[in-house]
């Protein structure tokens, strides 16, 4: 059973066990080993929700959930209207939708005009979520060209969350990690390999991943 708290100010669930709610990831070119590293070294008991923005060209489906899935032990889904954020559950921004975190702990699907050319649009998604989360989110920024997140992470330093970027050495591509450092609002700047363990400390506490 999921176990939940009220914020005191609004009607907002809050997961129990967990120092911050939701991480939202922004991901582009050479993202699926990126992905693929991060998810598979996550616990099991990961005790916040996951929600993916990546690019991907929007006239084929993606099988992007499924392959996730078959390398992680969490729940991977792409993402639909309505869904509610689960803790330990990765939802993956479909082809051509944007991806946006509502006020009641669901998620939303839009059609709206391109966000820089782009559809998905990570700095929809992480302004929604800072909006939304405030102090209890974090935003991480993978691999990937041209500056998407980058809006979106100064969107989520205001509102008191946590930043975390993919440093340019291990990124195959360092156009996205680039233009969120540039904007001065990062608070972790990591290789791949070291960026789960930092989430399930700020997340979980110092919890030993299986």
């Amino acid at each position: 059973m999921i176990q939940m708290a009220r914020d005191s100010n609004n009607d907002l669930p809050h997961f129990i066990n967990a120092a911050f709610d939701i991480v939202a990831i922004a991901a582009s070119a050479g993202s699926l080993t990126a992905l693929t590293k991060l998810l598979s070294t996550l616990p099991t008991e990961f005790t916040a929700a996951i929600a993916i923005v990546q690019h991907l060209g929007p006239q084929h489906r993606s099988f992007m959930a499924e392959i996730l899935a078959r390398r992680t032990t969490l729940n991977v889904k792409q993402a639909q209207e309505g869904d509610y954020l689960t803790p330990g559950t990765v939802y993956i921004a479909p082809p051509n939708r944007h991806l946006l975190a509502n006020g009641d702990g669901t998620l939303s699907l839009s059609q709206s005009k391109l966000v820089h050319f782009l559809r998905p649009s990570a700095d929809l998604l992480f302004e929604s979520v800072a909006a939304t989360y405030k102090d209890r989110a974090i935003a991480l920024v993978l691999t990937g060209t041209g500056s998407d997140g980058a809006m979106g992470v100064e969107a989520i330093k205001k509102m008191g969350g946590t930043v975390i970027v993919q440093n340019i050495e291990t990124a195959e591509f360092s156009g996205m990690p680039s233009a969120a450092i540039q904007t001065g609002k990062v608070d972790f700047i990591l290789p791949l390999d070291e960026i789960s363990t930092t989430l399930v400390t700020l997340v979980m506490g110092n919890v030993e991943i299986k």
